[in-house]
């Protein structure tokens, strides 16, 4: 678990990128740097110091993978119509020519008047797919940084990041991705009227088995429940179920662990997918029910899917958005 924490995160020296290409990706120096690079070691949490402000319930959470976050003011004024205090994101840039080199999780929160934490999931190689090289002004990744953020009305306490379990995947999957890091999960403490709960923003992996992500999530869970014992938990995020296996979402493993844990999932009406096209996935005929919240200690009374086209039928992301309504503690 990483618990540094800075204002900003450092740029990656460009030699990085020089001697990584120039090896031949190779996998030691791709663990060297996953451990030894400052920003893939710290949390980026905003430098504004206030006043703790607990949260009262009934509160909204919001879940979103913003797919890159190409519009972060809108993105910004479609989380505010859902009222969402605590909001989760996953596929965020910093840095990166397809989102005019923005820090896209500060700029929504900016546009919020939140305070967030960011982790970096992926260092990025490339400019990424045909479809998003369209967006870029640029030949160059200022930073080449994406990864998970946290958004909360109220100042987050002991911000950490968990670098989940993986094989290092996208080393060589995808020419167009390629990438040094692995997927992650980025969390704090919430303080409410009614005392302290975790809240947890992660993304498993796409390109995997159903035990992959349950190991994920189960790694994931050991290391909440090791740090912040006895205090209630909510995960959500992009949870990938489904995604390359037979089955669908209900083939996964990790919700029969995490039930056995006793976390409910909730992920708004059961038949109701949560990607559709996009500006950059242009996939009419891919629906999947990818998004989901896990917790655990909480009352939730509803849970809804927010459709990602703006006012004017715009598509903001390939995912549409998750809410939960929570009530308060839950009694068991």
């Amino acid at each position: 678990m990483i618990t540094d924490v800075t204002d900003r995160l450092d740029a990656v020296p460009q030699d990085v990128f020089r001697d990584f290409a120039e090896s031949g990706r190779s996998r030691d120096l791709h663990e060297n740097l996953l451990h030894s690079l400052p920003t893939m070691n710290a949390i980026e949490v905003d430098g504004h110091p206030a006043a703790v402000t607990p949260l009262a319930f009934p509160l909204t959470v919001a879940s979103w993978n913003l797919e890159r976050c190409l519009f972060p003011e809108a993105s910004a004024a479609h989380i505010a119509a859902t009222g969402a205090a605590i909001v989760l994101l996953s596929e965020m840039d910093d840095g990166m020519a397809r989102t005019a080199q923005r820090n896209t999780t500060a700029e929504v929160a900016r546009e919020r008047a939140m305070h967030y934490a960011y982790g970096v999931e992926f260092i990025e190689l490339g400019l990424g797919s045909e479809t998003e090289r369209e967006f870029c002004r640029d030949n160059f990744n200022a930073r080449g940084l994406h990864g998970n953020g946290l958004m909360s009305s109220a100042p987050l306490g002991r911000p950490f990041l968990i670098r989940l379990w993986g094989e290092r995947i996208w080393l060589n999957h995808d020419p167009d991705q390629l990438r040094i890091g692995e997927r992650c999960a980025i969390g704090a403490v919430i303080e409410t009227t009614s005392g302290p709960f975790v809240a947890v923003s992660t993304h498993l992996e796409s390109v995997a088995t159903a035990a992959y992500r349950e190991r994920q999530m189960k790694e994931l869970i050991d290391a909440i429940e090791a740090a912040f014992p006895d205090m209630p938990i909510l995960i959500g995020g992009d949870l990938n179920t489904g995604n390359h296996i037979e089955g669908g979402f209900e083939a996964e493993t990790l919700f029969a662990m995490a039930a056995a844990r006793g976390f409910t999932r909730h992920g708004g009406p059961i038949d109701q997918m949560t990607t559709r096209p996009s500006l950059i996935t242009r996939w009419p005929d891919r629906a999947m029910k990818l998004d989901w919240f896990l917790t655990r200690g909480l009352e939730i009374s509803t849970s809804e899917i927010v459709s990602s086209l703006d006012a004017n039928g715009r598509p903001l992301s390939d995912h549409d958005m998750i809410t939960c309504r929570v009530e308060g503690f839950s009694a068991a």
